[in-house]
């Protein structure tokens, strides 16, 4: 079985800070690190493998040419092999645009790789958090798909999924070729082995750059593909801080309330 899985290479948002002059993010100085979901979707794929050895999985990391960091991390962890998609051309795409172009990423590889069985990705990056890039691959591929998956195991011919719901978990079974997307399970994924870190520090990083794909569409890709666009961002103001009321029993409390609430017209 073949699993292709999408990681991405993003900032740490808990270093993260916005410039109150230009209200953008500052980047400079911000740890890049592997997508948090992305590590989930690479830790389902590597339980499957732990079940069956003759399962590969091959990761696809689409960003600048640092970002080979992460598809080596991906190695360290359980990848058996990894590809980066960059080039000028790419930079400034959006959602739609960017599965647009691992979708062509995806045939490309599988002319090496052989057909993916199952493509998995987390369900969303937490610098951008818009969920939307793998079922739009989805999408393009004319796949089936299963969103916020928390763990998965094969039965039969079918991928079964345990997935997040609203209202309660969901098991769901898929047939391939499929795509799933992953949230955070219950459990951690597994650090990578040291020796499993010195093979991933040699490994050759294969890059799909500038028109691998002769047949892609440029109108879809890189800012005149992208439809969508980010006017800015910006800190929320801080909400004022409220007044603690006391009293010695909740009957006393509640009158204080009253009486300010009517004191400021509210009731």
């Amino acid at each position: 079985m073949n699993i292709l899985v999408c990681a991405k290479q993003v900032p740490d948002t808990t270093e993260i800070k916005i410039d109150p002059v230009t209200n953008t993010l500052i980047r400079d100085g911000v740890p890049a690190i592997l997508n948090p979901y992305d590590g989930y979707a690479l830790e389902a794929a590597a339980r499957l493998k732990d079940k069956d050895p003759e399962v590969k999985i091959v990761v696809v990391t689409m960003g600048p040419e640092a970002a080979k960091a992460v598809s080596k991390e991906c190695l360290a962890i359980a990848a058996d092999k990894a590809y980066l998609v960059s080039g000028r051309s790419f930079a400034g795409s959006d959602t739609l645009a960017t599965s647009y172009i691992l979708y062509n990423a995806v045939k490309e590889i599988e002319k090496v790789e052989g057909k993916f069985d199952f493509i998995f990705c987390g369900k969303q990056a937490i610098d951008g958090d818009t969920a939307q890039v793998g079922p739009e691959m989805a999408e393009w591929l004319g796949y089936g798909q299963i969103t916020n998956g928390l763990e998965c195991e094969m039965n039969g011919d079918k991928l079964e999924v345990l997935k997040e719901g609203a209202d309660g978990n969901l098991v769901l079974s898929i047939k391939a070729p499929a795509v799933v997307t992953f949230t955070k399970p219950s459990f951690d994924p597994r650090f990578p082995t040291i020796k499993r870190k010195m093979a991933a520090n040699k490994a050759v990083i294969e890059v799909l750059g500038d028109g691998f794909n002769p047949d892609m569409d440029d109108a879809k890709i890189g800012l005149k593909g992208s439809p969508t666009f980010v006017r800015k961002s910006f800190t929320p103001p801080v909400a004022a801080g409220g007044e603690i009321l006391k009293a010695e029993t909740p009957e006393d409390v509640v009158k204080l309330l009253v009486g300010k609430l009517t004191e400021s017209h509210v009731i």
